[in-house]
């Protein structure tokens, strides 16, 4: 049993408050309102004011009383920013009272960089509708969803590729199509399309070029510069310990991008020159009823400090940031991607140093970064927890040039067109070198005139950054080389119990570029300042999605500061402990993963230890030409580890390493280390986890199943079949143990009840592989409030969908709307009735049954859906209702239970349900519980240090039970009484501790007619 008497330090504080205090004086407080309609200076809850009201009412708090506690409560609704949000020194709290701005209790409040577009007219197959002058952007958003551009790939448009290329351009005289394209297209038209180049520079890349002109005369496309000589021609490197690839000029895009005549249902073109934008709405879309968000801005919230006068003691909690937009790739030096989202813009060499010939800029992997939307530099002590960052055009947050004490806590980044969070800055990895200065202000600061008093050394150095319980998924939507973090130059730097998913790319990468010059021959060529950083009890899943070469976490360069024993020579345990510390993270379904665990080129100092990865890729840790210094101990992998295929590190050290097979199920992974990665329990119920989604089920030829995936809770629902599964363990938000009958396929299994919030039971989504259909089509990604987002429709009369089921009852799931029509519904072969899905209202109505038939024998019933008339036909699955009794689990903590003598204790590894029991000690203590039903299951423990229960029913005789187990083994979360049998209705079972050391409870599960 983990009981431990009262802590030694509990006894500590307590007697520390006995002694006498000096009297401290309290802060003032003070509460400012803003709402999105504000105005004035008022600021009250009554009167509130604007943002900039807002911000001056606090400044003007802070200048008459500094050491004040103050808030601002933002409303509920958009805050549409008429340019960027900018926060300065002079918007600083003070030690322990920061500036807290916050959402007002209930509230969303949206920070928006867009216009709503309305006015649309149709103009053939598409609208179009008014902008202001000098719009720009490369997003659109549509019902809150990014929506492409106007694109279409070479096949799409007859095009036959027979091109040739230069370094100028393309020669288009073979493809006719091409050419006749190219030539009805006028001038500015042509100037305004874009190359997509997948893979072009490396297949971690993904490259794109603005097209300049077209000469009709020659066939001929002269691409535009610098873009094109950056991405075909770039300088070449000495002492390379990797490559960083030219494209070839005969490489031909795979896409074509942004010309009105490439639209498409979904797709949109804006004609700056006309002010108009224009979009071609989906089958089932009605344009006046789309809410379309035009971005204007590229900055949203910007703090920014000086290195003597930073921005500190500022709080932004509960906000959303969304629809900003960077326009920086449209521009002449395009999109000419190197790694994960760092490119080139400044000439062929930039970044090289002296290492091409001529030189480049330095230091070397001086490279462009992209623009974030919302960014913090020169600061101390700031905050962003419970944020939301969704639909933004560049980078998510970045956090540089000095900033220290950041905390990034509990939000969730998503929908973003290039990495989530970018730390630290491409030009700052040896700050203390003077001749670097200037371009660190030049490109690590919003203004490098505000800060060109600053003295740049030590003090620049990104530090005590901490990175945790946020969630980042669907991310780098545009820019497929984006990573969900991306680690450049810092100190202190922590980064713990995130959970990223759905990435196209590496996770997190931790260096990029800065090793491509290092290697075990050449150790020293470029340096850095990083030190103690952790990346730690991180979940990954199903990234490396898109791009390839990458993994969970990849590493490059120098990842510790030296420590030199006294003759000299480096201490290996003092360099270490300074190094990159990779402990604790779990990493499954890497999709195109070299290595999941990945040092490569220059890496060094680096231990990996007790990380878990799985049906990750063909190795588990390794890479090309690293430097060494590697620790990998303790891990459960299911691929080999110290492969190097290239130059092979220094040193390279193993042990302890266990093999686990690709598919691993609940014994083969301990527990412990699955529940400390992801999200810490304060974390897993709120929404920025997200629904539940499984991504990971192991093989179901066992008595119980390992699921992974993100979105659990200890109160999750797991169906086998449509019947709620009891005794599941819940081990995290991305693992839960499921125990299945024989014969469970993993079809069989559902957890959680949709994204609608709780399902009737016995419901089958429309995806169910056991519902057949005829002539009808999926549709997914819909925001109407479909059971999971999606549905089957169909156009055509006489399509159908049938299910074969067990049970008394059913109910059609689907949709009413003004362009459907009649269904027609048959079960058993019956006769058809007719059932409308009009609206009496005329509003759309989804996830709505609209059929329902009860009183069926029990038994097995097929019932057939028929389309009869009507644009559409939608079908959201079915419910099935049954006679067969339903079991509910209530765990040990659950308030319904009345507790004498026993006591909670949680945090437990045993596989308790929830990880947590309540315990007693002394003989006569008690649990009961009233509940309703016709039986009952009492949870429990089985250990050698326990004794008997007395358990007793409605003031009957007490039964007695042993939990001394047979085979002198624990078993945790088990049935140890069960009762069935009772007559219907309210019971109170009463469980009494009778001997042994101790009597455990983890709850009861209370079975229903």
């Amino acid at each position: 049993m983990r009981i431990r008497s009262k802590p030694l330090l509990a006894v500590v504080a307590a007697a520390v408050l006995m002694l006498p205090m000096a009297q401290v004086s309290a802060a003032t407080a003070a509460t400012f309102y803003a709402s999105p309609a504000g105005a004035g200076s008022s600021c009250t809850q009554a009167a509130p004011c604007s943002l900039a009201g807002a911000q001056s009412a606090v400044r003007a708090k802070l200048a008459a009383d500094p050491g004040a506690d103050v808030q601002v409560l933002l409303a509920d609704g958009t805050y549409q920013l008429a340019s960027t949000w900018k926060f300065t020194a002079a918007d600083s709290g003070s030690a322990g009272h920061p500036v807290v701005w916050r959402a007002a209790p209930g509230a969303v409040p949206v920070i928006s960089g867009a216009t709503r577009v309305t006015g649309w007219t149709q103009e053939g197959s598409a609208w179009s509708a008014p902008v202001p002058a000098g719009s720009a952007t490369r997003q659109v958003y549509v019902d809150g969803k990014a929506v492409p551009v106007a694109r279409a790939t070479l096949a799409d448009l007859g095009w036959n590729g027979s091109w040739t290329g230069s370094s100028t351009g393309y020669s288009i005289n073979g493809d006719a199509n091409a050419k006749a394209w190219f030539g009805a297209r006028t001038a500015s038209e042509v100037a305004r399309v874009e190359f997509d180049y997948p893979g072009g520079n490396g297949p971690w890349t993904e490259s794109r070029c603005p097209v300049a002109s077209y000469s009709a005369s020659t066939a001929t496309l002269t691409m535009a510069q610098p873009c094109w000589t950056n991405v075909t021609n770039r300088a070449g490197f000495s002492q390379g310990s990797g490559g960083l690839p030219s494209m070839s000029v005969s490489t031909k895009p795979t896409r074509v991008d942004n010309a009105r005549a490439l639209l498409s249902p979904g797709e949109w073109f804006l004609d700056a020159a006309a002010n108009k934008l224009y979009y071609q709405p989906e089958s089932w879309q009605q344009m006046q009823n789309l809410d379309v968000q035009l971005p204007r801005l590229e900055s949203l919230l910007q703090g920014a400090g000086t290195l003597a006068n930073p921005l500190h003691d500022v709080t932004f909690t509960g906000l959303q940031f969304s629809y900003a937009t960077w326009n920086d790739p449209s521009r002449p030096a395009g999109f000419s991607d190197v790694q994960s989202n760092l490119r080139i813009t400044e000439g062929r060499n930039q970044g090289m140093c002296t290492f091409a010939n001529p030189a480049g800029s330095c230091p070397w992997g001086a490279l462009t970064q992209p623009l974030a939307n919302v960014a913090f530099t020169a600061t101390s002590n700031v905050s962003l927890t419970g944020n939301r960052f969704v639909n933004l055009g560049g980078a998510g947050l970045s956090v540089m040039y000095g900033a220290r004490n950041t905390l990034i806590q509990g939000n969730e980044f998503t929908d973003i067109a290039s990495t989530a969070l970018l730390l630290g800055c491409t030009y700052d990895p040896t700050p203390t070198n003077a001749g670097e200065a200037q371009g660190i202000k030049n490109h690590c600061t919003p203004d490098p005139a505000a800060v060109s008093g600053d003295s740049i050394g030590l003090n620049e150095i990104l530090t005590n950054t901490t990175v945790s319980n946020n969630v980042i998924h669907h991310i780098g939507t545009e820019y497929s080389s984006a990573c969900g973090i991306t680690l450049l130059f810092s100190r202190g730097t922590k980064i713990t119990n995130n959970v990223l998913y759905d990435l196209p790319y590496t996770a997190i990468t931790a260096g990029v570029i800065q090793g491509h010059v290092d290697q075990a021959s050449t150790p020293q060529n470029s340096t850095n300042i990083n030190e103690n950083n952790t990346i730690s009890n991180n979940l990954f899943h199903d990234y490396m999605s898109v791009r390839q070469d990458g993994g969970a976490i990849y590493v490059e360069g120098h990842q510790a500061g030296y420590v030199n024993k006294t003759d000299g020579t480096i201490d290996p345990v003092a360099t270490l402990a300074k190094g990159l510390q990779v402990k604790g993270n779990v990493a499954f379904n890497g999709r195109s993963t070299n290595f999941t665990y990945y040092d490569d080129a220059g890496a060094e100092w680096i231990n990996w230890e007790g990380n878990v990865a799985f049906s990750a890729g063909g190795s588990a840790q390794g890479g090309c030409s690293p430097t060494g210094h590697f620790w990998i101990r303790n891990n459960y992998f299911s691929a080999p580890v110290q492969s190097y295929p290239c130059a092979a590190p220094v040193d390279t050290n193993a042990s302890g390493n266990v093999s686990i097979p690709a598919t691993p199920g609940p014994s083969h992974i301990p527990a412990s280390i699955l529940a400390a990665a992801g999200l810490t329990s304060a974390y897993v119920a709120l929404p920025n986890a997200g629904a539940p989604q499984v991504r990971y089920i192991s093989p179901t030829n066992a008595t119980q199943v390992l699921i992974g995936g993100h979105g659990f809770t200890a109160t999750t629902p797991v169906y086998v079949k449509n019947v709620r599964v009891t005794g599941v363990q819940f081990v995290s938000g991305g693992f839960l143990v499921v125990p299945i009958p024989a014969g469970t396929t993993t079809a069989d299994i559902r957890v959680g009840d949709g994204s609608g919030g709780p399902v009737t039971p016995g419901r089958i989504d429309n995806t169910d592989s056991r519902i057949a259909y005829s002539g009808f089509t999926l549709q997914s990604g819909r925001t109407f409030g479909d059971l999971n987002g999606d549905i089957h429709f169909a156009t055509a009369n006489g399509s159908t969908a049938t299910l074969t089921f067990t049970g008394t009852g059913i109910a059609v799931y689907g949709e009413q709307n003004t362009d459907q029509g009649n269904l027609g519904i048959s079960i058993d072969g019956g006769t058809q009735q007719t059932v409308s899905t009009i609206p009496t209202d005329g509003v759309r109505h989804a996830n709505v049954a609209v059929y329902t038939r009860t009183g069926l024998t029990a038994g097995t019933h097929t019932i057939v859906v028929t389309k009869l008339s009507g644009s559409y036909a939608v079908l959201d699955g079915f419910a099935v209702t049954s006679s067969s009794p339903a079991t509910t689990r209530l765990d040990d903590t659950d308030s319904r239970i009345a507790y004498s003598g026993f006591t909670l204790q949680s945090g437990r590894t045993f596989g308790d349900l929830n990880g947590d029991i309540h315990f007693a000690t002394a003989n006569g203590s008690t649990a009961t519980l009233t509940f309703t039903g016709t039986g009952i299951a009492v949870y429990g423990e089985q250990n050698t240090d326990q004794g008997n229960l007395g358990i007793s029913i409605d003031g009957g005789t007490q039964q007695t039970v042993s939990t001394i187990p047979t085979d002198g083994v624990r078993h945790a979360n088990v049935a140890v009484y069960t009762r069935t049998g009772l007559t219907a209705g309210t019971h109170t079972i009463v469980v009494t501790k009778l001997s042994g050391n101790y009597a455990v409870l983890d709850g009861f599960a209370v079975t229903s007619a």
